[in-house]
């Protein structure tokens, strides 16, 4: 099976934040949001197996800026470790005041685990991932760890 590069499967998806997607004081619910960034994970994790694939865990979903109503929230989507068959896509939501001349904030980060999938709904491999850089050796490694760390804790149950 032939890797595929990170590059490869990167994915940014832009949003507008409308008041169907806020409470009545025009606060983006979280939700909301997570469900954007399950998307754009969704999409990584296909484009580099090629099959269907399901959300398999959230890991370290952290807040760092509200977003409201108006705003543009983009999410930037890469894979940072690939296993047998899961692949963890590590998510950056950034939120920009359009009426404003301010640089975008991160809002919210995030790593998500997905798992290919065949037509029975079985697991099944996928390719490996071509690390061109040193920022991407760093990133699979600490994806390995939490990759590895998840399992230690999942076996201990």
């Amino acid at each position: 099976m032939e890797g595929k590069t990170v590059k490869y499967s990167q994915v940014i998806m832009s949003n507008v934040m409308l008041p169907q997607h806020a409470n009545p004081f025009g606060n983006v619910h979280g939700g909301e949001i997570m469900k954007l960034m399950d998307s754009a994970a969704g999409v990584a994790a296909q484009r580099h197996a090629r099959t269907n694939v399901v959300t398999a865990r959230v890991d370290k979903l952290e807040f760092h800026h509200p977003i409201h109503v108006g705003n543009v929230v983009t999410c930037y989507g890469k894979l940072t470790f690939v296993g047998n068959s899961s692949m963890e896509v590590s998510v950056t939501v950034t939120v920009e005041d359009t009426t404003k001349d301010e640089p975008a904030k991160t809002a919210l980060t995030s790593y998500f685990t997905l798992v290919s999938i065949d037509d029975k709904g079985k697991s099944r491999q996928v390719p490996p991932l071509i690390l061109e850089n040193e920022e991407e050796r760093t990133l699979f490694e600490e994806g390995r760890q939490r990759y590895l760390a998840t399992k230690k804790a999942r076996n201990n149950r």
